[in-house]
């Protein structure tokens, strides 16, 4: 299982990096161009190195699970502030 793990992580994070692709293909609403798939493509490919990362180096199940956690919770944070700006930095999307 051990080998398999980092590539059902990394084909998680292309699936998700898909969905606005195909969205493109039958609505306006979503209106992605090349530098937004380049910044989710780095936010998805980097959490996924870190949490392979984490399951790697953690061998205590609790703290593997919360530092994933965190992990994922920073990635919607940051995906959520440059989406819509939620903590009005200036780097955000509105």
């Amino acid at each position: 299982m051990k080998t398999t793990r980092p590539l059902i992580i990394f084909s998680v994070a292309a699936a998700l990096l898909l969905l606005p692709l195909i969205a493109m293909q039958f609505t306006n609403e979503v209106d992605w161009n090349a530098f937004d798939f380049l910044v989710a493509g780095i936010l998805l490919f980097g959490t996924a190195l870190a949490i392979e990362f984490a399951i790697r180096k953690i061998s205590n199940p609790k703290n593997r699970l919360i530092a994933v956690g965190a992990i994922l919770i920073v990635l919607f944070l940051v995906w959520a502030e440059l989406a819509v700006g939620i903590f009005g930095t200036p780097f955000a999307g509105s």
